[in-house]
């Protein structure tokens, strides 16, 4: 075996570790900047409409940057009333939610006593009995001694600590989302002019398209999700139904853990608003709306030529939502599909011809956009 070739695996291990690793310590700094490439690339259709109404590129770039910002703000001001009385109400609504966490181990306590008392009966050892019983009493304990304790909520101290960050971060985000719309096709031609990436800027310019389609694609269903969610939550009488359906929306982005968490929380949520079986049905009809989209909207929308293989998806995922948090979980499944696409465009810029081995085939998709 050629002594290079088996050195070419560990390194590569070493390098995803050193890269994981760096990720990981300059999260306050990368974060940002990782997320505004995602939306800057999301945003380049918009980008490109501007500048061919022969508009600047700097008028350009600020008017997307604007207008995303102008969307953000609208959407925070019209849910802004609804968050103030959601917040207002959080300590009581934790208080609800931790009743019913106690009744559950309460009742979860009574079946281990059943269980105690069948294994006393069985082996007629009340040690044994006691061993079994001990852990839970002691495990219930502790939530009923803790139920009078205030829920403490951050205070002005802890805000104007965590702004100056914040601040930042913001800055950072804004600031690359900028200059990457204003300079992307600059940056794509340095890419593209480095010897180590077999690709042109026709093939970073397509693949920037592909994931904007996919990711405005994916917002277009999430949305409708949202307004369904919402419609069907105001129908069972769900208090704070809206609120609801914007975090159907955002946490769509994050498959398969978003979705579920989402589901939990609903459930909970339906617990509290609700007796009896309609407790149940908010998250049960949540459950069906997203097994609905997930199997029949998105791969009918998206297509199959960007179908991602779901193991990739989970993994990109925790990943992601590992080393950055929720930051990490918006630009995973981008990220994901900018990746295959360039992979899929340099496999094709780099196939073997057939009748002269060693020597690459022009990139025809390449030179056909060029």
């Amino acid at each position: 075996m050629n002594p290079a070739r088996s050195l070419t695996l560990p390194l590569w291990l070493l390098t995803f570790i050193a890269c994981v690793a760096a990720f990981k310590v300059g999260a306050g700094v990368l974060a940002p900047i990782v997320l505004a490439l995602v939306i800057g690339v999301v945003l380049s259709p918009l980008s490109r409409r501007i500048d061919r109404l022969g508009a600047p590129p700097a008028a350009g770039a600020f008017l997307t940057l604007f207008a995303m910002l102008l969307l953000i703000v609208g959407l925070f001001t019209a849910l802004e009333p609804v968050l103030s009385e959601a917040l207002e109400r959080a300590p009581q609504i934790m208080d609800e939610v931790r009743e019913i966490i106690t009744n559950i181990r309460s009742a979860m306590q009574g079946l281990d006593n059943v269980s105690a008392e069948v294994a006393e009966a069985m082996t007629d050892d009340a040690a044994v009995a006691a061993e079994v019983a001990a852990p839970a009493t002691a495990e219930v304990a502790q939530p009923v001694a803790d139920e009078g304790e205030a829920i403490e909520l951050p205070s002005m101290t802890d805000a104007l600590f965590y702004a100056p960050g914040f601040v930042a971060t913001v800055m950072v985000f804004v600031a690359t989302l900028y200059f990457f719309l204003l300079s992307r096709r600059e940056v794509y031609g340095w890419i593209a002019g480095s010897p180590a990436v077999p690709l042109g800027i026709a093939d970073l310019l397509e693949a920037e398209r592909e994931v904007s389609r996919y990711f405005l694609t994916i917002t277009l269903i999430n949305a409708g999700l949202g307004l369904l969610v919402t419609g069907m939550l105001v129908l069972y009488g769900m208090p704070y139904a809206v609120l609801w359906g914007f975090g159907a929306f955002l946490l769509n982005y994050v498959l398969y853990i978003g979705p579920a968490g989402f589901a939990v929380g609903l459930l909970l949520a339906g617990l509290v608003a609700f007796d009896g079986p309609l407790s149940f049905a908010p998250a049960a009809t949540y459950v069906f709306m997203n097994a609905i989209e997930g199997q029949f909207v998105t791969p009918s929308l998206v297509g199959r030529q960007m179908s991602v293989n779901p193991l990739l998806v989970f993994l990109s995922l925790v990943t992601w939502l590992w080393i950055w948090g929720p930051i990490g979980g918006v630009v995973a499944i981008p990220l994901l599909v900018w990746a295959m696409v360039l992979i899929k465009r340099g496999h094709a810029a780099q196939t073997i011809s057939s009748g002269t081995p060693g020597r690459l085939r022009p990139n025809l998709l390449a030179t056909a956009e060029g």
